[in-house]
């Protein structure tokens, strides 16, 4: 009788245990979700702008598709010639499943940056590469969405009414229904950012 009540206990301990141990994997499953929706919430929006066709379109042409989006300038001197090569490479080398992504360069130099100037700025980098700019109020309201720094930067040695943007410098990829996926850092490499691209769109 008293090995029966001595074993009731330790079954009784162990479903306890399993019961507290589930409990557990749930909150922090429960967490983790909330997190994740706290991400997706935080990054990314509607958005309606002019390709470097001219041609204006919304985040809602794009439905369907994924979007790799990076802000940035033309006249960028530092990290943009970094990153847009790196994003070509990783796109050629996804190969077909590149066929489910769209690349966006989203101008913070809209004053600068019209179709003409951007349609030659990103064909030098990839052909599948879209350019898309607006007016100031326009491409503010993006980059609040996409919480993207950006900052007109004066330069006085070099003539009046010349400056740069300094601006955030990484790389957002969105789902097929526009939901914030991930963010890529600078400097990922193109392999690392392939390997990404591959998980998501495979």
């Amino acid at each position: 009788m008293t090995d029966m009540i001595a074993r009731r206990g330790v079954l009784a301990g162990l479903a306890a245990f399993a019961t507290g141990r589930a409990v557990a994997q749930d909150q922090a499953s429960h967490q983790g979700s909330l997190q994740h929706d706290r991400l997706t919430a935080q990054f990314g929006g509607a958005f309606t702008l002019t390709d470097h066709t001219g041609r204006r379109v919304s985040n809602g042409d794009f439905r369907g598709r994924f979007m790799l989006i990076y802000f940035g300038f033309t006249r960028c001197t530092d990290t943009c010639p970094v990153d847009l090569p790196v994003i070509a490479q990783a796109l050629d080398a996804v190969g077909p499943l590149a066929d489910k992504l769209v690349p966006l360069f989203i101008t913070v130099d809209p004053g600068n940056d019209t179709p003409p100037v951007m349609a030659t700025y990103v064909a030098a980098f990839h052909p599948r590469l879209i350019g898309l700019t607006g007016s100031e109020a326009e491409i503010a309201a993006t980059a609040k969405a996409y919480k993207v720094h950006r900052r007109k930067l004066t330069q006085p040695h070099h003539g009046a009414g010349e400056y740069a943007v300094d601006h955030g410098s990484l790389t957002y990829l969105m789902g097929p229904d526009g939901r914030f996926m991930t963010l890529l850092p600078h400097n990922s490499g193109a392999e690392r950012l392939a390997a990404i691209l591959r998980k998501y769109l495979a």
